[in-house]
């Protein structure tokens, strides 16, 4: 059973990704495959499956760290190693879990697993916790505006 996101990411949304774990250093992210989803040779692209494995472990990191509202800090990835062993085909399932972490760093693992539990991908990654979201300024804007007119507050 799913549990919801408890950061809103698009991009994972457009994909069709659901969270079926986050506690205790671990995450678990299932996505059942599609042709949106594949190279040319018809299985997972890789760049999916690196990001299937960048989120699964980032949740957790995050998952260690839960305040009141059961929500985790922000983290950004440092570094990231990934190793492919097999294609990715059908329902997959990307795992994360936290090795060790430092007072503004976790350090993880990950994998990918097909229908049939055999390893896909396997990665280590470093991911940083935050306290505020990096970036200086933001707009939002109403859905029904173009991105060409202004806001009138420039």
């Amino acid at each position: 059973m799913s549990i919801p996101f408890t950061v809103r990411i698009p991009f994972i949304e457009q994909i069709g990704c659901t969270l079926e774990r986050f506690d205790g250093g671990h995450a678990e992210i299932v996505l059942v495959l599609d042709d949106s989803h594949t190279n040319s040779f018809g299985v997972a692209h890789g760049g999916l499956l690196m990001t299937l494995l960048d989120v699964a472990m980032a949740h957790a990191a995050r998952s260690l760290r839960l305040d009141a509202q059961g929500k985790g800090p922000g983290v950004v990835t440092i570094e990231m190693k990934t190793n492919f062993m097999r294609p990715g085909l059908g329902r997959i399932r990307a795992q994360g879990s936290v090795m060790h972490t430092t007072a503004s760093l976790a350090f993880c693992e990950g994998r990918v697993l097909d229908e049939k539990d055999q390893l896909c991908a396997h990665a280590t990654a470093t991911f940083k916790f935050l306290r505020a979201v990096p970036v200086s300024r933001r707009d939002v804007r109403p859905l029904t505006e173009s991105p060409l007119q202004g806001s009138g507050s420039d």
